[in-house]
């Protein structure tokens, strides 16, 4: 038990607390606290608001149990103090109020909320801002409500009243007025749209306000109403960004900070161009000059520690790493397999361990989204900065001007391009710069340039980027290391196999780094090995090259233990290394997947023990279970056929079929992928179970949840080449939904080229029962395939396609030209399929005639009638 003692001389009083949650005397106990809170003046004010916080977790967690006369005690007792002369005391208060008012009490406390707007118009000072400090909290917690009829829309009254104290002699009351107003702008409450030009002439009216905290407010409003209500700040657009201009270079950093935010939002407006064009010769430099550290960053970054590599890494500073599930691509024209798109990619964060967003990530952001608005117009303004930030002796501002070089490169590449031979070999000197924080920020901006570095002879800058880079893997400094490893990462995306020549060197630093680095970068050299293995494929697969990397992976592997979340980046560095030896990782195949297995069983056992007693037991991570599917997935592509005798010896199949049936759709994406990994690899086990699969797999083709329904699609696909005819009984379970998601607008994609490939693949070993659907689909099939590589998927859709014309001709006719299109987007179809092609174009054009087709084929564009033409002869 914690015993508490509260002494007062006139009445002592033990109040005991026994575990468990349960008071006994207990709920006159907060009568106490609230006497304390607000009436034993004696006491210290941290004691008193000691007490406040306690009967204020009280309410959070018993309120609905306090007697009546309990909590009315308590509400009277909040109002008739509110005004207390001590600021801490009165901001307590409001924490109490709007705490119990959370608690539903909003409805059952009608009271409330007129009597604190009363109290606004007090002449004591103390009583209006504690007043309106509860308002405030009361309007951020409970927007919607306010906003709605279940509290007879109060909102009328409150918008109105809080408008009139925009002019109030105190700044902190004018402060929580814009505040109380300002939590209504998003949601767009309809009084505050009815009195919407009041508050923007209350709002300019503030423009030169003393207190830093007004102007915060200020300029948050007018970020906010960009989003909402951009129509009614266009006629005055022109000052707007002239305020905007002075506020971001405001001596308080929360108020630049703020006006900042205003570039970002308005460069995703319509108007952003025409609107800014005649300003950024003022704005580029306040955006530059706020991309400099500051010295409280500097401090913080340990700016001037160079090497720490032997400090061990404190745990709070490891972000939680989320798994990302596996999503099936397929190859593109001119480009590798896309990410699905319902991923966020990871963008510019060049500082992390100041996750805080600040003024020198909010500018370097708002540089580069109006990078990506005005393109290489950013230039001129942009350049005669850069010379002098680049080379300029303070290493604070040199490193200002690289992120800036990091900051455009997407927006302005074009344009930058005549400048880079000279720029690049000065940044890789930067690589060697005597400061940690220049070093990093140099790996940053490179990685930002990899694509152009790729695309010039190897020797110009790829072999140097990649020399210093790999040293700087090696640094004394943690920071380095760690941006060094992810611009690696970068720049092995895009060299992909010009890398293979240099594999032994890279191995062996990459290697080296197991041994040299602390816990944190180590997930992310995790990161750099996988995504070697996907750049340079089956070029991994040699025996020299597997004696370097598999042993020190192995043994990490056999230091981890099966709860420790480290062997989520491990899982999924084997993963990708698995695929890219293919039969070169058979050796280590045996004790991985066996752990993998286990690792699943373990997370179904423990949900299901979670679900039936869930005060018993604690609900599992899942992700274990995700990243386990996602390396068997891995497996089953890397060795195929030798998966087989795995397979065989394990339950992997019965628990597939829980894992397909979970409620967190990553889990379900997972177990789809690795049904189709195995039905390619090792069919005959999963036959078996396709009765029991098909219908699972049916219920998961909806496009609200993209990537599950992707991998159940491209699933559908593999199992119907695999079972052909045999495919029949389940047509009509799949077939109307796959027609539904293609023809649906807004769909990814990724999703469409799966659906196209897995309609046509049905349609080939099912043709007479697809083939009477094909008007419903063909239009959207054949857009969605015209830009996908030749390659197996495709060659098997188009078969069907072909198949299912014979079928029902009459099914294309309306839509000819796009089947035109779409076969002349094959590059070197198989003969077989080629001869498919001609039959299906001669037969059209002897069908309808010679004439009909020349005024048909005129609708062609040039270069699909030369292709036609060439390729087969119409």
């Amino acid at each position: 038990s914690e015993i508490f003692w509260f002494k007062d001389e006139e009445n002592p009083l033990l109040i005991m607390h026994i575990g468990g949650g349960k008071w006994r005397n207990c709920f006159y106990f907060n009568n106490y606290l609230i006497f304390v809170l607000t009436s034993l003046k004696s006491e210290d004010e941290p004691t008193r608001s000691l007490s406040g916080l306690i009967l204020k977790n009280n309410v959070k967690a018993h309120y609905q149990n306090f007697p009546p006369a309990v909590a009315d005690f308590i509400k009277r007792e909040c109002l008739n103090n509110i005004g207390d002369p001590s600021p801490l005391i009165r901001a307590t208060i409001g924490i109490l109020i709007t705490t119990i008012a959370s608690k539903g009490e909003l409805q059952t406390w009608p009271e409330l909320l007129p009597q604190l707007c009363n109290l606004l118009n007090s002449e004591d000072y103390n009583t209006c801002e504690g007043s309106f400090g509860a308002l405030q909290k009361i309007c951020e917690d409970s927007s919607e409500l306010l906003d709605s009829d279940a509290l007879n829309r109060p909102l009328n009254i409150m918008i109105p009243k809080f408008l009139q104290f925009f002019k109030h002699c105190s700044p902190k009351i004018r402060s929580h007025a814009i505040a109380c107003v300002n939590q209504f702008i998003i949601g767009r409450a309809q009084a505050l749209m009815d009195n919407i030009d009041t508050f923007i002439e209350s709002l300019f009216a503030l423009a030169g306000d003393e207190d830093s905290e007004v102007r915060k407010n200020v300029c948050r409003a007018l970020v906010m109403l960009l989003e909402v209500r951009i129509d009614r700040l266009i006629p005055h657009m022109h000052s707007i960004i002239q305020y905007m201009l002075q506020r971001t270079q405001d001596p308080d950093e929360n108020v630049a900070l703020e006006a900042c935010e205003f570039w970002l939002t308005l460069a995703e407006q319509p108007i952003c161009k025409e609107a800014l064009s005649g300003h950024l010769v003022q704005l580029i430099p306040i955006l530059v000059n706020g991309m400099k550290y500051s010295e409280i960053d500097i401090i913080l970054l340990k700016g001037d520690v160079e090497e720490d590599d032997t400090v061990p890494d404190s745990e709070q500073d490891i972000k939680p790493r989320f798994h990302k599930s596996r999503t099936v691509t397929l190859q593109h024209e001119g480009g590798e397999g896309e990410e699905g798109e319902d991923i966020d990619e990871d963008e510019d964060d060049d500082d992390d361990t100041l996750s805080d967003w600040n003024l020198r990530k909010c500018s370097a952001a708002a540089l580069d989204v109006l990078a990506n608005v005005f393109r290489d117009e950013l230039l001129p303004h942009l350049l005669p900065l850069l010379k002098g930030l680049l080379f300029h002796p303070d290493w604070v501002v040199k490193e200002s001007g690289i992120l800036v070089l990091g900051a455009i490169a997407e927006g302005c590449m074009q344009g930058m391009v005549p400048y880079l031979p000279e720029l690049i070999p000065h940044l890789i000197q930067c690589l060697c710069d005597k400061k940690a924080l220049v070093r990093s920020i140099a790996c940053w901006t490179l990685s930002r340039y990899a694509h152009w570095v790729v695309s010039q002879p190897p020797d110009a800058h790829l072999k140097p980027l990649m020399t210093e880079l790999l040293k700087r893997i090696l640094d004394g400094n943690k920071r380095v290391q760690e941006a060094a490893c992810s611009a690696f990462a970068t720049l092995e995306e895009e060299a992909c196999t010009e890398l293979v020549p240099y594999l032994s060197f890279i191995l062996d630093t990459l290697v080296f780094a197991f041994g040299k680095y602390q816990h944190k970068n180590l997930l992310i050299l995790y990161d750099a090995i996988g995504t070697l293995a996907d750049s340079v494929g089956h070029h991994l697969n040699q025996p020299e090259y597997i004696q370097k990397l598999m042993p020190p992976l192995i043994q990490k592997w056999n230091e981890l233990k099966d709860e420790d979340k480290d062997l989520f980046p491990l899982l999924e560095c084997l993963s990708s290394v698995a695929t890219a030896l293919q039969s070169g990782f058979l050796p280590y195949c045996e004790p991985v997947y066996q752990r993998c297995v286990t690792l699943v069983q373990k997370t179904l056992a423990q949900a299901m023990m979670y679900s039936q007693q869930p005060d018993q037991y604690e609900a599992p991570d899942k992700d274990f279970m995700i990243v386990a599917l996602d390396l068997l997935s891995g497996l089953a592509e890397g060795l195929g056929g030798h998966v087989d005798q795995l397979v065989a010896r394990s339950n992997i199949m019965t628990l597939l079929f829980q894992c397909m049936q979970d409620t967190m759709p990553e889990v379900r994406q997972s177990s789809f992928a690795l049904l189709g990994d195995l039905t390619k690899a090792c069919f005959p086990h999963v036959k078996p179970c396709i009765a029991e699969f098909m219908p699972i797999l049916g219920t998961n083709l909806n496009p609200e949840f993209i990537s599950v329904c992707n991998n159940a699609t491209w699933a559908i696909g593999e199992i119907c080449m695999q079972m052909g005819v045999e495919m029949q009984p389940y047509v009509a379970l799949v077939v109307p939904h796959l027609v539904e998601i293609i023809n649906r607008p807004n769909t990814p994609k990724t999703l469409l080229e799966n659906t196209a490939i897995t309609i046509g693949r049905l349609g080939y070993v099912c043709p007479q029962e697809v083939a009477p659907m094909l008007q419903q689909f063909i239009r959207p099939w054949c857009t969605s395939l015209r830009n996908i590589r030749d390659n197996e998927e495709k060659d098997s859709a188009f078969r069907g396609i072909c198949v299912m014309i014979g079928v029902n001709p009459g099914g294309v006719v309306q839509d000819f030209i796009f089947f035109c299109d779409a076969v002349a987007s094959w590059v070197n179809p198989k003969d077989d399929l080629r001869d498919m092609f001609y039959k299906i174009l001669h037969g059209f054009k002897d069908q309808v005639g010679e004439e009909n087709w020349q005024q048909f084929s005129e609708q062609f564009p040039p270069i699909l009638k030369e292709r036609l033409s060439a390729c087969y002869g119409v």
